[in-house]
């Protein structure tokens, strides 16, 4: 059968555009210099990896789909005359609709925000880190070459293809002769530009695999000139099945970078082996730096599971949403190979194995914050709003969660108080945990609202992350101490001693309390009740949120997400011993102008709410109501 007789009848080379994002990608590629281009090694022996893997995977249903017995291996050729590079594998390899899927479009979320990022960095500050995490690692091939050929071959199928680019701005498809075809897998050829021929210098190459790419789980062979014997350089062994004393950290490191994409140091690693009732081994890291798409809402777990070495998916669901920057393996004997990838993680053994690693995480996370408290803050820098998530969606490890916490407080503006040391400092008579939510911590410490208890010393929580005013409105409370806003009801603080030369606030005046129920009167449409203040030592009032109802801050979050049909009218707190607040009161009772006086309430009003964060629902007649009681002062 001649070669011919190989190519798909009707099938021709066929040229088409990248997608938009892949084009501003390539852009980005081939006409920026990185800090460190090493990268491409990485992903591509990465790609390949994963293709063996998925190969394995499919070989479960379909035997003879490696009935040639051959050995999962990468292979990396080096050419110096022609100066190319070829990463080959003998993994499942690639339809023509998979290749232009594969390299011809991104389909992972936050790819947009991924380039707009990368496009305001300084070129290199921080590529590395982030080009691995948004699966689009092939199209660093192009930082080092001119052009990239991909020549492929689907398992199973008689059927084979080239891909070719030179990353500036279309590719093409065309039939590949079986003949120069891999028997099964990919082969993707680099032709290095003129600044990258260092990396035809075999020790160079074997240097950037083993520090890069020394731990991923299928051999890695190099061949040093066209003719050379391949030469191992990775061993492909697993290095989660391998005891801890076996591993180097810089092994460690080496597979973290493979199994994340980041180009950073995990801040923890942990490696344990699961024995009992259900066993298995699990490799976690916690990274030392933050995702790009952490809080990306489309964002899927990076979880591998495997079932005796056998890849089943790269994002099973073995942790929950607030341990979603964890990158873990997991390998698991127990489990059936022989069922789909969803059925085996509805499976009861599932359950209980996403249990065990979860509890190991925050048992493993619980040790370093006692420990070595200085690292572990590290962590909570970079991943505390999302354990904080955990304070909301899993109540049964509250208790848990509440020991690795760390607050911004009014008394410690760095962010590192606990739980445990808050109460353990409660003011003589204190009976709640204080706390006010927002979205600024700096804002926070100077509200209003906080007056009264810095005056009497007493710590609140500055509590400025979205998923705090959920956690905190349904938490009972830590150590017997419930919570309690600051901004929520009546502040029942008079019972704490004030602070040394602080005087006690004067209780309403007979005026002050006239003045006030006339307040409520002017502002009836606005507010629920106005009230003297024993919360306010300076400001003239404040806003606070009714006794029973949702804290303000949770309700302009539910408002915001249409979640609230109408919001809660607010409480006007009024500082009874405030000059002006007395001035007004002698002005109101001696025979009063009555405009003047509503003027001057609502302009009280708004000043309230525009201390709290809220917009004037009506700047106009703000600015009026400030015009005429100006004239009037200076009149």
């Amino acid at each position: 059968m001649t070669n011919d007789a190989h190519v798909s009848a009707g099938e021709e080379t066929k040229t088409q555009s990248f997608e938009a994002d892949v084009a501003r990608l390539l852009q980005l590629m081939v006409h920026s210099v990185y800090s460190d281009r090493d990268i491409f090694v990485r992903e591509l022996v990465s790609n390949a990896a994963d293709a063996c893997e998925k190969l394995r995977y499919e070989a479960i249903a379909k035997p003879e789909l490696i009935e040639s017995g051959e050995p999962f291996r990468i292979e990396i050729a080096l050419d110096p005359e022609r100066k190319t590079i070829a990463f080959g594998d003998n993994g499942v390899g690639m339809t023509r609709a998979e290749l232009i899927d594969a390299l011809g479009t991104i389909a992972r979320s936050g790819t947009r925000a991924f380039l707009d990022r990368l496009a305001a960095e300084d070129a290199g500050k921080e590529a590395a880190n982030l080009i691995g995490q948004f699966g689009i690692g092939f199209y660093s091939s192009f930082m080092v070459a001119d052009e990239v050929v991909v020549e492929t071959r689907r398992a199973g199928t008689e059927e084979a293809w080239r891909w070719s680019s030179d990353g500036k701005g279309v590719f093409s498809v065309a039939p590949l002769p079986l003949i120069e075809a891999p028997a099964r897998g990919a082969r993707v050829i680099l032709h290095l530009n003129a600044d990258s021929s260092g990396y035809l210098e075999p020790h160079r190459l074997e240097r950037v695999v083993r520090e890069h790419s020394g731990a991923v789980a299928v051999p890695i062979d190099l061949v040093d000139k066209p003719g050379a014997e391949p030469r191992r350089v990775a061993d492909g062994a697993a290095i989660w099945a391998k005891s801890k004393s076996e591993i180097a950290a810089e092994q460690y490191v080496e597979f973290y970078r493979s199994l994340s994409g980041q180009f950073d140091e995990p801040a923890l690693t942990v490696h344990w082996r699961a024995e009992g009732r259900h066993e298995y081994s699990a490799l976690a890291f916690v990274p030392g730096s933050r995702p790009f798409d952490l809080f990306d809402p489309a964002r899927k777990s990076r979880n591998k599971l495997y079932v005796r070495r056998v890849l089943i998916t790269q994002d099973a669901d073995l942790l929950p949403g607030w341990l979603r920057f964890v990158r873990l393996v997991v390998d698991s004997a127990d489990l059936p190979l022989n069922v789909s990838r969803e059925m085996i993680q509805q499976s009861a053994v599932f359950a209980a194995i996403r249990k065990g690693v979860t509890n190991r995480m925050v048992q493993e996370l619980t040790k370093l914050a006692e420990s070595e408290p200085e690292r572990y803050a590290k962590i909570w820098e970079h991943f505390g709003a999302v354990l904080k998530e955990g304070l909301y969606e899993d109540p049964e490890r509250r208790d848990a969660l509440f020991k690795l916490a760390r607050f911004t407080t009014t008394t410690h503006p760095a962010g590192d108080r606990t739980l445990a040391d808050y109460v353990a400092g409660l003011r003589e008579n204190q009976t709640a945990i204080y706390y006010l939510t927002g979205e600024d911590a700096k804002r926070l410490a100077a509200s209003p609202q906080l007056e009264g208890f810095r005056a009497r010393d007493v710590e609140a929580l500055l509590l400025a992350d979205p998923v705090d005013a959920f956690w905190i409105s349904s938490a009972v409370g830590f150590e017997g101490k419930p919570f309690k806003s600051v901004s929520q009801g009546v502040a029942d603080i008079k019972a704490i001693a004030l602070k040394d030369g602080v005087s006690t606030p004067a209780d309403a005046s007979p005026e002050v309390a006239t003045l006030i129920a006339f307040f409520k009167q002017t502002l009836e449409s606005e507010i629920a009740e106005a009230r003297a203040s024993d919360r306010l030592t300076d400001s003239l009032a404040c806003l606070v949120a009714p006794e029973f109802a949702p804290d303000r801050q949770l309700e302009k979050i539910l408002a915001a997400h249409g979640r609230l049909a109408e919001r809660a009218k607010a409480v006007l707190e009024v500082n009874a011993s405030h000059p002006l607040i007395l001035a007004l009161a002698r002005k109101f009772a001696g025979g009063p102008d009555k405009a003047l006086i509503e003027d001057a309430a609502w302009l009280i009003y708004e000043e309230a709410r525009l201390a709290d964060g809220d917009a004037l629902s009506d700047a106009p007649a703000f600015a009026g109501r400030l015009r005429r009681v100006l004239e009037k002062a200076f009149a």
